[in-house]
């Protein structure tokens, strides 16, 4: 009877356990929940929905009388680029040597004619509007509004499916059904009914636009109609040579292309109509009459590189299917699925839910590994929108911001494409260090394109002289290995740019102008010259030019990643002169500059002899919390109290700072959710993505500026980080130290699986009615995990068994694969 009761004790509690245990998020149902839905037409491109393959990326935008889907994709630029003015730029100690004897009482450099000049003729090369993304086209399909009407769209993120919703004189209701599929660039679409089945055609034209940007000494787009077959295509040739350089037949080896073709299952036809001006037209090039006898279907693909060809036999006369396109859908499931199936949140607050899965499907959409890295707009442009700044690589926060979700998100596949384009950019930035700079490693550019490049497309000194996008550029490859554990990838892909970095870092602050130079009157080794990201540039006497709080928190960061990669890697006799020089300058390194607040007492500022009211463009006061992450919440009580007054002190003028900021915040524990959640909603746009938005003036901004001007440049890539100020929120594994729900409010349900931490952890929690519930910890790679825990006393459950824990602070060693659940001792 005994082994009876103790048996069924045991269930009962093995049975109370599982109750316990952290329940899986179905990732997929939660993304579902939260389609995006547009009620009527949607004009505008910052209407549309957005659709991708992280390659490909199409907009769906609607009018009255017709569905028009703008094309662009990762891989296709205008990728003419100048490089002129070579050696004019002369080397940076002969344009410093000029710079030092600029007296230090004028307003600006460029009041001195000699840089005035100079300053210009080094702008020349990046005032051409080349390179750029370069627009892949658009097609149209049209109605009679007389038999049919455009209702609005509804996107689903969970599968990537939009369905346009239609409306027919007899009132039944239709949708028009379009995906691009994740496997290749190609877009699908298919008319059904209410119940899902493919209804007759009412689109009485299809129409294929090149875009209007097209600069006119491109040599003229080739096409080829196949009206029997249903299809019809076109050609641009992309030329590699400058206007000035083109030889007669306008063609040179380096020249690339790009087609896209439409496919339908009916018989295309041409037909007059009527102008308005009462003479007869016939359809023009590139546009056909479809008939009304089959159900509509069709497929658009987009072809690109160097050898696209047109090809009217078998390119654009392939017959299409419903079997081909619901194959080409149930593959996007799967895919979709899969992406969605790495990590999950389940939020009390729902619209902070809907901020993070909308978001992660844009960036699913935005890239992927296999194509180039998107610039400032992704893959979505027509005519001049996603051109500003050239749509290119800007390497002070634009272009790793991003991919700053991929790590707590679980997401590491995607931050691949970053690490392709720190790749891409290790020759010109060698180059540039050896040859302008003088100094051996890679000095990275604060500009740079996807083309070929043989010197630093942005050399001016005012924003080409930033010293921390270099540490910056390759920070994102040792978060790659920290988040993974994976020596292979730090040893064959990050070890080399890192130690490149590291490299120009060391010579150029043992540089005698950066130490030991009659100017310092101390013996530090100082980051000098820089220019603090978007504030100040270039000034007479090197004011505000030193020892910058980004390039001082970034420099050390990356010193610090390079010598435990060392270790790691087991390089020491090989690199025992260079870490030796780190731990010269780490014994003379500069403090973090300070000012004094009148309210906030001492606060961190983003470069010495600045004051406390300054209004920053990218928030520069906290770099030493994130990205430089020296400080945190992990710091003592006297820095902790300092980061708080900082954030509470700076102001910022908005356009760079919606997830920047806020991630500085929740760093430190100090996000306010309820004015997050406000700024997001004051940036979004119609199609669910947040736009770059002015927050105030008094820094670069007056009473006359379009608070809203940047919303129209583009989809701003960038911004996709959002989840990654969420999962900071409700997670923080960053340095070593695991903690959960560190900026979460009491009063929300929160629950999350699978967001990772560094040491390769995957961590699950949940946090109801003020209680956390349980963590789940699964070590990947058996590192030793540090954790705080939430409860005085616990107990933590691993293969083993249970064991009780007393206290918060606990150091566990872990197995390769191992999964360790901790849960309150409340928990009977």
């Amino acid at each position: 009877m005994l082994r009876i009761l103790i048996s069924l004790m045991l269930l009962f509690q093995s049975i109370l356990l599982r109750a316990q245990e952290v329940l899986p998020l179905n990732a997929v149902k939660l993304a579902k929940k939260h389609s995006i839905k547009y009620p009527k037409p949607a004009t505008d491109f910052f209407e549309g929905a957005l659709l991708g393959n992280g390659a490909m990326g199409a907009v769906v935008t609607t009018r009255p009388d017709a569905i028009v889907i703008r094309f662009g994709h990762n891989n296709v630029w205008d990728i003419r680029i100048a490089e002129k003015n070579r050696e004019a730029l002369g080397t940076f100690k002969s344009v410093f040597d000029k710079v030092d004897q600029i007296p230090a009482e004028l307003a600006n450099l460029t009041d001195d004619e000699w840089y005035n000049k100079y300053n210009r003729m080094s702008a020349e090369n990046y005032a051409k509007p080349y390179p750029r993304p370069f627009p892949c086209g658009s097609v149209l399909l049209g109605f009679d509004r007389r038999k049919m009407q455009l209702i609005g769209h509804e996107l689903d993120i969970s599968n990537g499916l939009c369905r346009v919703e239609l409306l027919t004189a007899d009132k039944k209701r239709l949708f028009l059904s379009i995906f691009t599929a994740m496997s290749d660039d190609r877009l699908w679409m298919e008319l059904l009914d209410e119940k899902g089945s493919p209804h007759a055609n009412l689109f009485n034209r299809i129409k294929i636009i090149p875009d209007p940007s097209t600069p006119q000494e491109f040599p003229a787009y080739q096409s080829v109609e196949n009206l029997r077959g249903g299809s019809m295509e076109f050609r641009q040739v992309l030329p590699q040579q400058e206007s000035g350089q083109v030889t007669k037949d306008r063609s040179h080896s380096k020249d690339k292309a790009f087609s896209l073709s439409v496919s339908t299952n009916q018989v295309l036809s041409k037909k007059k109509r009527m102008s308005w001006n009462g003479n007869p037209e016939n359809m023009s090039l590139l546009e056909a009459a479809l008939d009304e006898s089959h159900p509509f279907l069709a497929c658009v693909s987009l072809k690109e590189g160097g050898d696209v060809k047109l090809d009217a036999a078998t390119a654009v006369s392939q017959a299409i299917s419903h079997a081909q396109l619901k194959a080409a859908f149930d593959r996007n499931v799967l895919s979709w699925n899969a992406y969605w199936n790495r990590s999950a949140v389940q939020l009390g607050d729902k619209f902070l839910e809907k901020i993070w899965y909308t978001n992660l499907y844009f960036f699913n959409c935005a890239t992927r590994p296999e194509a180039t890295c998107p610039g400032l707009f992704a893959n979505w442009s027509y005519n001049q929108i996603g051109t500003a700044w050239h749509g290119d690589y800007h390497m002070n926060y634009n272009t790793q911001q991003p991919f700053w979700l991929c790590f707590s998100s679980n997401h590491l596949e995607k931050n691949l494409a970053y690490v392709n384009l720190v790749e891409s950019l290790m020759p010109v930035s060698r180059k540039w260090a050896k040859e302008y700079y003088e100094l051996p490693g890679a000095y990275f550019p604060h500009s740079a394109y996807p083309v070929e490049m043989s010197m630093n497309p942005y050399p001016i000194p005012d924003w080409g002289w930033e010293v921390s996008e270099t540490p910056w550029a390759v920070q994102g490859l040792w978060w790659q290995y920290l988040y993974s554990g994976d020596q292979d990838f730090l040893r064959k892909r990050a070890y080399e740019p890192i130690k490149a970095a590291v490299e120009f870092l060391v010579a150029y602050m043992q540089r005698p102008e950066s130490h030991s130079d009659k100017r310092w009157k101390d013996d530090k080794y100082h980051i000098f010259p820089s220019v603090p990201p978007e504030l100040y540039g270039l000034r007479p006497g090197f004011k505000y030019n030193y020892d910058g709080a980004v390039d001082l928190s970034l420099t050390k960061f990356i010193f610090k990643a390079f010598k435990q990669a060392v270790k790691v890697l087991g390089s020491a006799a090989a690199d025992k002169k260079l870490v030796d020089a780190i731990d010269e300058i780490f014994s003379a390194y500069p403090a973090y500059p300070t000012a004094n607040s009148e309210k906030y007492g001492t606060v961190l500022v983003s470069v010495p002899e600045e004051h406390d009211q300054v209004v920053y463009n990218v928030p520069g006061a906290l770099f030493t919390v994130f990205p430089g992450e020296d400080f945190g919440l992990h710091s003592d009580k006297k820095t902790i109290e300092m980061l708080t007054g900082t954030y509470q002190n700076q102001q910022n003028e908005g356009g760079n700072d919606l997830v920047f900021m806020n991630l500085q915040a929740a760093r430190i524990g100090q996000l306010d959710l309820e004015q997050f959640k406000r700024q997001i909603n004051y940036c979004l746009l119609p199609n669910g993505t947040a736009t770059d938005m002015v927050m105030q003036t008094g820094g670069r901004y007056g009473d006359q500026t379009d608070f809203a001007y940047m919303s129209k440049m583009g989809i701003w890539f960038e911004n996709f980080a959002l989840p990654a100020v969420i999962n900071e929120c409700l997670l923080q594994g960053y340095n070593g130290t695991l903690s959960v729900f560190p900026n979460w409010p009491k009063d929300k349900d929160a629950a999350f699986n699978n967001l990772r931490c560094a040491g390769a952890f995957l961590v699950s929690a949940a946090q109801q009615k003020g209680e956390v519930m349980e963590i789940k910890v699964l070590s990947e790679k058996g590192q030793d995990l540090h954790i705080i825990l939430p409860w005085d006393h616990s107990y933590v459950i691993t293969g083993k068994g249970k064991k009780e824990l007393n206290g918060r602070d606990f150091r566990i060693k872990t197995k390769p694969g191992e999964i360790l659940r901790f849960i309150s001792s409340a928990v009977r």
